[in-house]
């Protein structure tokens, strides 16, 4: 699946080897009537066998953009490339609420023009028992949980093997029990070689499951990368030594050549920079300074991502 713009070429930059990728777009834009910019010269990077998080707060071009990888939408500009079998989730599952879980697989295959009807059984069998629903494959889907619904819809998908799988806010409103049932899930498919590509907005989720992950804001791209790259990339750590004795162990730190030393209720910290930590602590217990806490504060993804989009991301599912 591709798209490109009148000119009959990708746009912008030259975009990474299409083999070591499962999703590349290149200055993907949309703009919509009335002048709306969505989606801004998207230039993304999906590696293959990885669990990709598309980041970002309500209103950010996450769903613009999954629809226009699914070929829903059509760009303004630029142009992308999705590599083998795709199947997709958004807007939450429908099904028919009077028919089992398994009958309502057997409608989704037979609706598949590519499907092999002699393969049915044996593959609605296989994906049911992937998602965890052997045992309720012939309760009606009115009575499934909200968890099991999401589980239902991700078998749809995987009735045919698929080499990239899309999700739109799998766990959106889901309980923690269902968003625990589907974190699972996805990590399951992405260890057997489906690349997944889930959008959310909640940065618990990405923390949890995700290897990989981009942050959109208003639009535009404005981070990408492994989850380790991505928080490298958020500052300095810090140290954060917890005593009555501040302003001592401030001159501690400062003595040590700690850049940034501040002094707190109850604590001193500093840059850590290349210093040793156990060098610090043994500095400061040499220099009688009472100990009660020792920290190295490293940077979460919620300092790296509020501080690319200067907005706040919901932490909890």
């Amino acid at each position: 699946m591709s798209a490109v713009t009148e000119a009959g070429a990708l746009v912008g930059a030259p975009p990474p080897v299409m083999g070591d990728h499962a999703i590349v777009t290149t200055g993907l834009t949309k703009r919509f009537r009335g002048g709306q910019v969505a989606v801004d010269q998207l230039d993304l990077a999906v590696p293959r066998g990885s669990v990709f998080g598309f980041l970002g707060p309500n209103g950010s071009g996450k769903t613009t953009t999954i629809r226009m990888l699914l070929g829903l939408v059509a760009p303004t500009s630029g142009g992308f490339s999705v590599a083998g079998e795709v199947g997709a989730l958004i807007e939450g599952p429908a099904f028919y609420p009077y028919l089992s879980g398994e009958a309502n697989l057997r409608r989704f295959d037979a609706a598949d023009p590519g499907a092999d009807a002699r393969t049915a059984r044996s593959r609605i069998g296989e994906a049911l028992e992937r998602v965890g629903l052997s045992a309720a494959a012939r309760k009606r889907y009115r009575a499934y949980s909200l968890g099991m619904r999401q589980r239902l819809a991700i078998a749809a998908t995987l009735l045919r093997p698929k080499d990239l799988l899309v999700l739109d806010e799998p766990t959106n409103g889901l309980d923690p029990q269902g968003t625990r049932e589907v974190r699972a899930l996805i990590k399951e498919i992405a260890a057997g070689d489906t690349t997944v590509f889930v959008s959310s907005h909640l940065l618990a989720e990405i923390e949890q499951m995700c290897t990989h992950a981009a942050v959109m804001r208003t639009g535009r791209l404005v981070a990408q990368g492994s989850l380790a790259g991505l928080r490298s990339g958020g500052g300095r750590p810090r140290l954060r030594v917890e005593t009555p004795d501040v302003k001592e162990a401030a001159a501690v730190l400062d003595g040590a050549g700690l850049a940034g030393v501040l002094i707190g209720d109850g604590e001193a910290t500093a840059e850590l920079g290349d210093a040793v930590p156990e060098r610090i602590c043994a500095l400061l217990v040499h220099g009688g300074v009472a100990v009660r806490g020792f920290t190295v504060v490293r940077p979460t993804l919620e300092d790296v991502f509020v501080g690319l989009t200067g907005e706040g991301f919901d932490v909890e599912a």
